[in-house]
């Protein structure tokens, strides 16, 4: 993905200009005080707290971010307002309109994350003596482009998920033509393997192509599934996922939001 930025919370100009348009207008102070901290560095500040896992109470103040409760609010009053998933769009529409989708095909998967306390989203995890936790499910393009980023309970069943994220995959343009929004063929391991769902994602017009319990490995898919690996391996490059912190579901989400969007706009670097 190219050489690794020493300060990767410093939002570059490019990444700015696709930004601030889908910002929400902030509305008028009701007490007077101190000047609103400018959106671009509450921005840095979101994504110091996402690469380096400090506590928003612990954001230095020196670095001209603002408080962390000015970061934190900031983060849920435009997650909330939907900015994420807009953006998410715009780079999606960028890397079509430049023929870099790999449509033939979709990738499925799942990674566990330990939760630092019980909260919306969180369960008991098998693969953790039932400790708390939660569960990144991620839906990639043929070549590991994020089309769907989702959270739930580390209890969740993965084959539960794939119908909710192809659901999530949005409606692409950028090409002539009606937009896109469904692979050719959705991919999964043995934990998708349920003939119930392969009849749902049928219905959608997606092949399923799933590996079976029971049968010997060798079935050709690893050669197109380790895509997904890849890229669960970058949304967790983010330390802040190393455990989740946040008790309110939707401040994960936030996050996760944001890393799915840092993902694809390195992708539009390189490919666009």
């Amino acid at each position: 993905m190219g050489k690794r930025n020493s300060r990767p919370w410093v939002v570059s100009d490019e990444l700015w200009l696709l930004i601030e348009p889908l910002l929400p207008v902030p509305g008028p102070k009701l007490v007077a005080g101190r000047p609103r901290v400018p959106d671009r560095q509450a921005l840095c500040g979101i994504l110091f707290v996402l690469h380096t896992q400090i506590q928003w109470e612990y954001l230095p103040q020196e670095l001209g971010f603002g408080s962390g409760m000015t970061c934190w609010r900031r983060l849920a009053a435009w997650n909330e307002a939907g900015v994420w998933d807009r953006l998410h769009v715009v780079l999606l529409t960028k890397l079509r309109a430049a023929k870099q989708l790999d449509w033939s095909r979709a990738v499925i998967d799942s990674s566990h994350v330990r939760a630092g306390s019980t909260g919306p989203k969180s369960g008991p995890s098998p693969v953790d003596r039932a400790r708390p936790g939660s569960k990144h499910h991620v839906l990639v393009d043929g070549q590991g482009i994020p089309l769907a980023v989702s959270l739930t309970g580390g209890n969740r069943n993965d084959v539960t998920q794939q119908m909710p994220l192809l659901a999530k995959i949005p409606s692409v343009a950028g090409r002539v033509g009606r937009p896109r929004r469904r692979p050719d063929a959705l991919l999964g391991d043995r934990g998708y393997d349920h003939d119930k769902y392969r009849r749902l994602v049928r219905t959608t017009g997606v092949n399923p192509e799933i590996a079976r319990r029971g049968v010997p490995h060798g079935s050709g898919l690893d050669t197109h599934r380790w895509v997904v690996e890849r890229t669960i391996a970058w949304l967790h490059g983010f330390r802040r996922f190393g455990i989740r912190w946040e008790r309110r579901d939707d401040i994960h989400e936030a996050f996760l939001g944001l890393a799915t969007c840092l993902i694809t706009h390195r992708h539009v670097q390189r490919l666009c």
